[in-house]
């Protein structure tokens, strides 16, 4: 076969060890370690991966002081959060094939870089520094964090392991998301959240050193690779010309669409339909939260087996499945009792199709694996716009009945994709 129907295959064979494994962290091609095994060489990604979510915890947990500071009101300071967003679409495009033509230290030492900048001007509290650190923010974790991805599932040598370690990383991203707000809220007693900004920016700073001297030195088992790189569009055309991954790329896109459509609006739905107020409403989002994290990291933890009992792409169309029905189930619900079970449901479902796309876009793309992930964060981030403003338009037009069937039509395409995605020939092994 040709290098042009099938490359990343050629660069970056299933099984083996890979370039980044040289340092002896590569595991045996018959066997996937265990998730303690895995943290101990995938520590300093997974900490990366955790710091990378705090900026932006930050400024939700302190929108009104921050507000207060600058001048700006809450509603202005609310809306200059999706500039990040904006800026992740534009940023994880662009660059997205630069990804795979350097080291994925580097590239995460750059992304850490900018989101040590973007603490600083952000502690400041000026009204435009604060654009601009919703911006550096939105750019630096479009990089940070489909470079960690693909840099852990580097770091073993077949494809089950590979996936898991890429997982490991989501599901930490997950937790963190659950626990920054707390985390942060804590240390702000004592120096503010200036203070918080200006401790994360020292962290990052540290750990954007750590990964650069990571880097550095790998230099020389990189050099020594023959492998040549594809050109900037021909990446782009590779990774289309891949069976599925457009479909799963979509099916990312469609799915946080329909999440954080959902969750944009579960709060005024749970106080409309049952009185809760923000205090209580806590308990919910936590469940929430837990069922995500719980529904990724077993989901994760399934499909790094050899033979799993269930294949990853079956496993992402019962996840959707789930989470359409217990969308819709939620906001038709007129009990408490039956509310909170399908929110977790909801969750866990979510939870479970992203492992199933981060895993089977790692198994997929061989050596354009960093392509593919940065494509997939800034489909996302589109997806974030995309779910807010359907779910907006469904709540204007039909009441929540209208939102449920606004995201839930979300969740049908992703459905129908994902059976795309299902009869795409897999590549050898996987």
């Amino acid at each position: 076969m040709s290098s042009e129907t099938k490359p990343p295959e050629a660069a970056a064979p299933t099984g083996g060890t890979r370039p980044d494994s040289a340092s002896g962290t590569d595991t045996d091609t018959a066997s996937v370690p265990g998730d303690l095994a895995m943290t101990r060489v995938l520590w300093p990604f997974m900490l990366a991966s955790a710091v990378g979510l705090v900026p932006f915890t930050i400024y939700s947990t302190f929108l009104v002081p921050m507000a207060e500071v600058s001048g700006g009101g809450v509603a202005a300071l609310g809306q200059m959060r999706g500039l990040g967003g904006l800026a992740a679409l534009a940023v994880g495009t662009a660059l997205a094939p630069l990804i795979d033509r350097v080291r994925r230290e580097w590239a995460a030492a750059g992304g850490l870089a900018v989101l040590a900048v973007s603490a600083a001007l952000g502690a400041s509290g000026e009204f435009l520094l604060l654009a601009a650190f919703c911006l550096l923010v939105g750019a630096g974790t479009a990089v940070l964090n489909p470079a960690l991805t693909a840099a852990a599932a580097d770091r073993f040598g077949n494809e089950a392991a590979a996936g898991r370690a890429a997982t490991l990383i989501t599901a930490t991203q997950s937790l963190t998301a659950l626990l920054a707000a707390p985390l942060v809220a804590l240390p702000a007693l004592v120096w503010g959240w200036q203070g918080d900004l200006w401790a994360i920016a020292a962290i990052c700073a540290a750990l954007a050193l750590y990964f650069l001297l990571r880097g550095r030195r790998k230099a020389g088992t990189e050099a020594a690779a023959t492998t040549e790189r594809p050109g900037y569009l021909e990446s782009f055309r590779l990774l289309g010309a891949l069976p599925g991954v457009v479909p799963l790329i979509l099916v990312a896109m469609l799915r946080t669409a329909a999440f954080m459509g959902y969750l944009a609006y579960l709060a005024a739905f749970y106080d409309e339909r049952f009185g809760l107020a923000p205090e209580p409403f806590a308990i919910v989002w936590t469940l929430s939260g837990t069922a995500f994290f719980l529904g990724n990291l077993l989901a994760g933890r399934l499909l790094s087996s050899e033979r799993a009992a269930i294949p990853a792409e079956r496993l992402m169309a019962c996840g959707l499945i789930v989470a359409l029905a217990a969308l819709v189930g939620v906001f038709f619900a007129h009990t408490l009792w039956f509310a909170l079970p399908l929110t977790a449901l909801v969750g866990a479902g979510h939870a479970t199709v992203a492992a199933c796309v981060t895993t089977l876009l790692v198994r997929r793309c061989g050596s354009l694996r960093g392509t593919a992930l940065s494509v997939n964060a800034a489909g996302m981030s589109f997806g974030v716009f995309l779910g807010a403003g359907l779910g907006g338009v469904g709540l204007a037009l039909g009441g929540f009945p209208g939102t449920a069937a606004a995201l839930g039509g979300l969740t049908l395409v992703a459905l129908v994709l994902a059976r795309l995605a299902a009869r795409s020939p897999a590549p050898a092994g996987d």
